[in-house]
């Protein structure tokens, strides 16, 4: 049953963990899945919310993947944190854990709120203040190699072609999740103590490229929400078709920078696991990018509809209020300032070090499949099963590491050696990461995290070790 193979199956030599931040979130949520499954150990810095605790929320979002691919996997060391607090809200234990287990951080936690009411408030607490917690916080517990996941709109209101070293620039900015996230961005390549920093600029990320899945509808599903909202609304005419007219002071050629969520999170993936890649700056950006016409006719198509008209950018030309008039202007006034046409935005070093997997085209079949996706989950308002949790592997650790059972895993786990020392991989609902150790006539003792000193690694379900415990009690 022992193995010194890591859950990728290659040679297990050193458990050191990536200190990840923001994994709740949708891309967050990527990160989870694609990391755990290419073999890599994690460390979850989450912000309780809610009742549920972090590891409740840890596992719902680990449940969800194990159900979509049928595959059971790790699950990492979560610590109950703020990034915006000082040391991260961790206490001293946790400080030490990371600072003896963790070598790299990929922070990814940020909001996305438009506007605050000050700087002390979101979005300028989470993402600019706590990206500076972090870099403090990498000082204090010795972590130089830093992953930080950005915006390609740090760029602000500029045109034309942006570099993907260039930062600032003199450019003003839409609002303030633009702003301080171009500051933020500043405080990572000016730190002094973290080596250069490798920073990840997605543009406006949607759903999953195959499924249509996401878990937040901000951006292009807010246009595809107000959209199926209003036709929804419009009745079927004598000709089987639904009539919407809708007068847009848009040319229909203006070009919106926008990438399914599946794609950032591997081609993070991918740069991050590539050494010769750290160190620089990506636009994680399309080939293509969306028009606003292409968005219309592929609605025209989904919704056998007709009647939008594109009058020129700044055309005061107005229709008939409509229904689709109604709540087209007022759920998406938010995002006026985003419907001219993005800059263009340079991709060299993503097509050096990234080109094996090219960006996939928001088409008509994939807004097709948003669209279905959306509905069905009722636009976000469809809740997310609870996760189930039949049993808690830490809660089985104390019987199964100090009993007497005679079974042969049993055996396996206690090793019946003194000064033993192993890896306890526990995986599925319920699972954990566990170092465990036995001095002399101590019993074993499990601390959190994998062992990082090349000692064997035991890999097996809560179930089977639910079977050992029960084993134990059998004797």
């Amino acid at each position: 049953m022992f193995s010194e193979t890591a859950p990728n199956g290659k040679a297990h030599t050193m458990a050191r963990y990536t200190l990840l931040t923001g994994s709740t979130g949708l891309v967050g949520r990527y990160f989870l899945r694609d990391f755990l499954q290419a073999g890599h150990y994690l460390a979850l810095v989450v912000r309780p919310h809610g009742k549920a605790g972090v590891e409740q929320r840890v596992e719902s979002i680990l449940q969800h993947w194990e159900q979509e691919t049928g595959e059971l996997l790790p699950r990492p060391v979560v610590f109950a944190g703020d990034v915006a607090e000082p040391s991260l809200g961790l206490d001293h234990d946790a400080c030490r854990w990371i600072n003896q287990n963790c070598d790299r951080v990929l922070h990814n936690a940020a909001v996305l709120t438009f506007h605050g009411s000050d700087r002390q408030g979101e979005p300028w607490r989470t993402n600019l203040q706590g990206t500076k917690s972090v870099l403090d916080f990498c000082r204090k517990v010795n972590l130089k190699h830093f992953h930080y996941v950005s915006t390609a709109y740090v760029a602000g209101k500029r045109n034309g072609l942006v570099l993907e070293d260039e930062l600032d620039e003199g450019q003003d900015f839409r609002n303030d999740y633009e702003h301080c996230k171009c500051l933020a961005e500043k405080a990572v390549r000016s730190d002094d103590f973290i080596d250069p920093p490798t920073i990840y600029r997605p543009a406006v990320i949607a759903g999953d490229s195959k499924t249509g899945y996401t878990s937040t509808y901000h951006g292009l599903s807010v246009y595809l929400r107000v959209i199926s909202l209003a036709l929804a609304a419009t009745p079927v005419g004598p000709d089987g078709r639904r009539h919407t007219p809708l007068k847009l002071p848009l040319t229909g050629d203006e070009q919106w920078n926008i990438v399914p969520v599946d794609w950032v999170s591997r081609t993070i993936l991918d740069l991050f696991k590539n050494s010769v890649a750290r160190g620089r700056t990506y636009h994680l950006t399309p080939r293509v990018p969306l028009t606003t016409r292409n968005l219309f006719e592929a609605a025209y198509s989904y919704f056998n509809s007709y009647g939008v008209e594109f009058c020129g950018a700044g055309s005061t030309e107005q229709s008939k209020e409509t229904i689709f008039d109604l709540v087209y202007a007022n759920e998406l006034s938010v995002y006026r300032d985003y419907e001219l046409t993005d800059p263009q935005f340079d991709t060299t070093n993503l097509q050096r070090f990234a080109r094996q997997h090219p960006c996939p085209d928001i088409d008509h079949a994939l807004l097709h499949r948003y669209w279905r996706f959306g509905e069905a989950h009722r636009w976000g308002k469809r809740r997310a099963p609870d996760p189930t949790v039949p049993v808690w592997a830490k809660d089985l650790l104390p019987d199964v590491l100090n009993g007497q059972g005679n079974s042969r895993l049993a055996e396996l786990l206690k090793l019946g050696m003194e000064n033993a020392k192993y890896g306890l991989d526990v995986v599925g609902p319920g699972g954990g990461q566990w170092e465990v150790s036995k001095t002399g006539r101590r019993k074993a003792v499990a601390s959190p995290g994998l062992p990082a000193n090349g000692a064997p690694v035991l890999r097996l379900t809560v179930k089977e070790l639910q079977r050992v415990a029960h084993a134990v009690h059998a004797t």
